[in-house]
Parts: C-alpha cells; structure tokens; sequence
C-alpha cells in the first residue's frame, strides 16, 4: 500500500510517500480502508519530535473515515463491508495516512450512511475532543452558558455544535469572516477575539459556566475574570509551559476549577465515537471541510493546519 511516513524527526520534507506491506490486522484489530484521513496540529508535534511516537518510521494521522477490509479473529462488532470512522491512533499505533489502517476495536464506530466518509474523518478527532472538555470534563447542562474560544478551529466548530445540541446557550470568538457560518451551527453571540474590549462583551452575552480553551497562556486570567460562579475551564492546549493565573485568589473565590484534557486520554474511543454517529445521523452535527489533499501533499496539509486561516477541518483522501 501507499502511506505517508517519517524517518527522522524534523519539518514537512521529512515526509515522504513509500509503497510498503499492508498492515496485518491483530485478532482485536479490523483492517480500513481509508477513504479520508484528517489532519491535525498533533500531527505536526509527532513529526517534529515534541511528543514522542512508537518506533521510526511512522505514519502520521489520527483518524480516519472509510471501509472494513478484513476483522481479526476476535472482532465481533464489525464486517467486510461495514462503513465506520476512527480516532486515537498515530501516538503508539501507526497513523492513518496510508491507504489502510489497523485500527484496535475500541477505536471505532460505525458511520451512518448519510454521511460521507471526509465528514466521517474530519469529525472523529475534533468530536472526542469536544466531547472530552464539554460532556466528560466539565459535566455542561441545558441551560448554561458556554464559551468557546477560537470557534472556527476544528475542536472549536465542533464544540460550538455540541454545546448548543446540549441546550445550553453558546459564546464563541472567531474572526468575523466566520461569524455567520457560526451563528448557523449554533452559537447565540459571536465575537470578534480581536476587539479591545472582549471581555465586557463576554460578560454581557452572559458569565460562562464552561469555558473551552485552546491557548491558556494567552486566555487562562481572562477565563477567571469572566467565568461565572463554580465556572469550568477545560484547559485544552498552550504555547507557553508556565502558563498560569494571575490572581489565584480570586480563582478560589470564584470557586473555578480547570480540566486538563487531552484526546489521547479518552477512556472508550468508540463510545464517544458511536454518540456522535448519532448527532451525525440526526442532523445535529457535522465537520467543515475547509480543504482536501493527496498522500502526496501531506507536507503541505500540515504546513496549512499550522498557518492558514480557515474554518473547519483539513482532510487527506488517499
């Protein structure tokens, strides 16, 4: 098969486009063949060497949408055949952008048949993640009040969807280009993150019960001084390792706790996975597809992921 894989750590030219054997599924294992596989800023930190990956070489990507070639000896919920999409994988299991990928049972679910397999793919990630911060971590309720930064990012848009699927009313922060797009997926206030005065117009859209954060060295006092009472921070990544409060008495004032979340964390990947089949199939959620790329512009995809402005999600069809 053709696959995408790095021999050594380092930029984008690292990548390179090799034929080599088909993966072998485990007796847990069922064997996909991808027709779309996402990407994600993590791909880049595997790549680069910050977060260390199995043994070199490895196949990028963590997830993936497509068709179940072949089912190990142990495997019970799936057929040859069967539609399904994937997340949790190119940390210590190989990646997805590949033609086919070996992916554990628990990994997956089955996608609806009136969802396309990029849709599948660029929400499978994105989907456990927004789940993880929202549902898991910080437990929102019909009713409450969510913000969520950065909502035209791929964890954002998604989370934006989620929240206002829950019940609860929806702030979000994207350039304005996007503010339409997500006022249509749900969000109650949309917001310029750019305005001089962002935090009076948080607190005027109303305190936020949960908070969804993805750049806590730029926002983590700005979340506190917003919050409302026993607020929720789902602390979901930082450029700066120090990143802190400010004012920690008044986080104890406020009773605020934060939920550091990672995807890689979640415990039952094809729960979650099989809960957003179901928003899928309802119509109550779905992933923006800002862009598609060959096996042989991945370099390029994940070069975009980290630089270009898009709403949406980013997805490789081998």
């Amino acid at each position: 098969m053709r696959a995408v894989r790095f021999h050594e750590h380092g930029g984008p030219e690292v990548l390179t486009v090799e034929e080599i054997p088909r993966p072998e599924p485990d007796a847990d294992e069922v064997l996909v063949d991808v027709d779309a596989a996402a990407i994600n800023p993590v791909d880049t930190y595997f790549r680069e060497g910050g977060y260390d990956p199995g043994e070199l070489p490895w196949i990028p990507g963590s997830d993936c949408a497509g068709t179940v070639a072949e089912v190990g000896a142990d495997v019970d919920g799936y057929d040859e055949g069967d539609r399904v999409f994937a997340t949790g994988l190119g940390n210590w299991l190989q990646g997805t952008c590949a033609e086919y990928a070996a992916v554990p049972e628990s990994h997956l679910a089955h996608l609806p048949d009136g969802v396309d397999f990029e849709t599948g793919a660029a929400i499978a990630l994105v989907g456990v993640t927004a789940w993880q911060t929202l549902v898991d971590a910080c437990s929102l309720e019909p009713g409450e009040r969510a913000l969520i930064h950065g909502g035209s990012g791929g964890v954002g848009h998604v989370a934006v969807q989620l929240a206002a699927a829950t019940g609860a009313r929806v702030t979000t922060t994207a350039a304005p280009e996007y503010h339409d797009r997500l006022r249509t997926l749900g969000a109650d206030d949309v917001l310029d993150y750019r305005r001089e005065d962002l935090e009076d117009a948080v607190v005027e859209a109303g305190r936020p019960d949960v908070i969804v954060d993805h750049r806590l060295d730029d926002y983590l006092s700005f979340d506190v001084d917003v919050a409302a009472q026993s607020g929720r921070i789902a602390a979901m990544g930082n450029t700066d390792p120090a990143a802190t409060f400010e004012n920690v008495p008044q986080c104890r004032a406020k009773d605020v706790s934060v939920h550091h979340v990672s995807m890689f964390n979640t415990p039952d990947f094809g729960a979650v996975l099989g809960r957003l089949a179901n928003l899928l199939e309802d119509g109550d959620l779905t992933a923006e597809v800002a862009d598609t790329y060959h096996l042989v512009e991945v370099a390029d995809a994940q070069e975009d992921v980290m630089s270009e402005s898009f709403l949406g999600k980013l997805v490789v069809t081998p």
